[in-house]
């Protein structure tokens, strides 16, 4: 139950649900790929990112200098169907 909660609240918020939402059409983006969509600056988005890994509905790779973030692939059921509705 616990971790329904984590991910409700962080799922709880518009911005967020846009970079979801993002993700969903686009497989991966990087933080200014992400900020850009969502018309939001480089460093609320960073903080909404690392929100949305907290509860595990975002996963990153790092490749050289680029941080590239997708939706969790190992993802809990409640969360796919969550993300189902986005």
């Amino acid at each position: 139950m616990a971790n329904l909660e984590k991910t409700l609240k962080a799922l709880a918020n518009r911005r967020r649900l846009a970079i979801v939402g993002h993700l969903k059409t686009h497989p991966e983006a990087t933080v200014g790929e992400l900020a850009a969509a969502i018309k939001l600056s480089f460093r609320s988005t960073s903080k909404h990112l690392a929100v949305l890994m907290a509860a595990d509905v975002v996963e990153r790779e790092q490749r050289s200098l680029q941080m590239f973030y997708s939706l969790s692939a190992e993802s809990p059921r409640h969360l796919r169907r969550l993300l189902d509705l986005v």
